[in-house]
């Protein structure tokens, strides 16, 4: 077991490596490998390990051999080269551009091995509407973009309010859902009686014990 166990440690440290080095994420790769989202996290957490051909999948789309996706490394260790200060933000003014000094509570220190491409901003998760997903409490790494796809988890104004909240986006004739992951909160449908605006596409996030 504790053999099995250092396979799957092996390949899941080699493949975020792959990752980092893509500024993708695990949500990314799902995608363009046609594997769902939660079978990819597995490997990726060390959880469950590939079958071979999927190995060789992984192994293809990276340009490396299985032998290097599989096999440890010493230590395992990504060197951090740099880090850079992701704003947290608080209440947004809508007339403002997200990234105004005004909306801005702090300033996170970031390893730039782990950002993805693009101007990043985290903001805090305030309720329990996307649990289990996001815990209350988090802090989310959002990228900015104005757009994103169905079923992704975004960051979005709510014009009436100038609120941020975090819910995964939906389509249905032109209408634009935001679905809260727990199901004891209620969608929120984005209108002409209720405009909002998509901020960025949540990449991650972190939690204090």
């Amino acid at each position: 077991m504790a053999k099995e166990n250092k396979v799957r440690l092996a390949l899941a440290n080699n493949l975020k490596e792959e990752l980092n080095k893509r500024r993708m994420t695990v949500a990314d790769l799902a995608k363009a490998l046609g594997i769902s989202d939660s079978t990819v996290r597995s490997w990726a957490n060390a959880e469950k390990y590939p079958r071979i051909e999927k190995i060789q999948q992984l192994a293809d789309f990276f340009h490396i051999t299985r032998l290097e996706l599989i096999s440890s490394k010493p230590d395992n260790v990504v060197p951090i080269t740099k880090t850079v200060k992701i704003p947290l933000l608080g209440e947004i003014a809508c007339g403002d551009p997200i990234l105004a000094e005004e909306n801005i509570e702090e300033y996170i220190d970031e390893p730039v091995n782990y950002l993805p491409s693009g101007k990043c901003f985290y903001l805090k998760a305030k309720d329990n509407s996307m649990k289990p997903t996001i815990p209350d409490g988090s802090k989310v790494l959002i990228r900015q973009q104005p757009d994103v796809d169905d079923n992704e988890i975004a960051a979005v104004l709510i014009v009436e309010t100038n609120e941020a909240t975090l819910k995964r986006v939906k389509r249905s004739n032109k209408t634009m859902f935001l679905m809260p992951d727990n199901p004891e909160y209620t969608p929120i449908i984005v209108g002409k009686d209720n405009p909002a605006r998509i901020l960025g596409k949540a990449i991650r996030y972190t939690s204090d014990l």
